[in-house]
């Protein structure tokens, strides 16, 4: 019997892609009753991204993963698995088989995750799995969304909060281990706070019609609801959860918070930000936040800021990074990250 052996995950390289069309709180108060002051306040967000009707969201992440393969200097050949955090698919059948075309990352295996803006945090997690059992050595983890798709933007209590984005990074086996612990929730009983609801055809049979009959005939559109939240809930949530989960995984290496870096929570909101630090005990210069300049774009919101800190040199060798990402599902999750730079 050939012994289990265990392998290090090493974050390698990370990439990122946003939309070109930008709008400003401004620009939304010309069209809905609200302003810059009244967003900003509640919300720390100024603008954010917004997608093209010719452009998809397989080509933001495609964007993303190229700028993470030329970081990590390997070649779309070299992955062996792709992993596509996302809530909004270019196709309702999932997108990674389309960004593996695309990518020409013809020996990976494809597959998408749909967990909203825990996504990232579950792929890496997933990713590191895949890693540890030795199964694969390069994957690429993408967690993309373009929810200003699915808002209703005459609803100002939604509308204000979302943009567009992608964001990439590259695990690879290594013989350092960046992957502390980690941690993964669900509450399903509260799905109802953050969703975005299909909507069921109702049957208007009438004289021999039957339900069978509307089916075929197509006498229904096939359409989902818009993206409705309850805002108050979703806060309350997200500063008792998250703390607490970021917790348990200090617990299980036995480290303080003191320890702790950077805290990197997904960019929600940036008074749950400063919730969730406070409760923590982290000052808030070591919070990375990104926020006021793309809003809230879910599965794609980490890896932005993750690739943004590595840019501006803030994430160095042996900085313990804390990260966390909460929502629809609800779901949440943690992973505390000691990052080895390679020697």
């Amino acid at each position: 019997m050939i012994p289990f052996t265990m392998h290090g995950s090493h974050i390698l390289s990370t990439g990122s892609a946003v939309p070109d069309i930008c709008i400003n709180n401004e620009l939304i108060s010309t069209v809905i009753d609200t302003s810059d002051k009244w967003i900003s306040t509640r919300t720390g967000i100024k603008e954010r991204k917004i997608i093209d009707t010719n452009q998809s969201i397989v080509d933001l992440a495609t964007l993303a993963s190229h700028e993470a393969l030329k970081k990590g200097l390997l070649k779309p050949q070299d992955l062996d698995l792709i992993l596509f955090a996302t809530s909004t698919p270019h196709d309702l059948f999932g997108s990674a088989s389309q960004l593996q075309n695309c990518l020409g990352a013809s020996n990976a295996a494809a597959f998408d995750i749909t967990a909203a803006c825990s996504g990232f945090v579950i792929a890496l997690i997933v990713a590191h799995q895949f890693i540890q059992t030795g199964i694969y050595k390069n994957i690429l983890i993408v967690g993309a969304d373009t929810l200003s798709q699915w808002v209703d933007w005459s609803d100002r209590t939604t509308c204000i909060l979302f943009g567009d984005g992608a964001g990439a990074a590259i695990l690879q086996r290594s013989l350092k281990n960046d992957i502390l612990s980690f941690e993964i929730n669900t509450n399903g009983h509260e799905s109802h706070q953050l969703s975005i609801n299909y909507n069921y055809p109702k049957n208007h049979c009438t004289g021999n019609d039957t339900y069978t009959e509307l089916l075929f005939n197509q006498k229904y559109n096939n359409q989902y609801d818009y993206l409705t939240m309850n805002g108050k809930e979703v806060y309350k949530f997200a500063v008792s959860q998250v703390p607490t989960s970021i917790n348990n995984c200090l617990q299980k290496i036995h480290r303080p918070a003191k320890d702790i870096t950077w805290l990197l929570l997904h960019q929600a909101n940036q008074r749950i930000l400063e919730a969730v630090a406070n409760k923590l005990k982290i000052p808030i210069h070591q919070v990375i936040s990104n926020i006021q300049f793309y809003g809230n774009t879910s599965a794609a919101s980490i890896p932005i800021a993750l690739n943004e800190a590595f840019d501006t040199g803030h994430i160095c060798n042996r900085d313990v990074i804390a990260i966390a990402g909460f929502g629809a599902g609800l779901t949440w999750g943690s992973i505390l990250i000691q990052w080895n730079a390679l020697e």
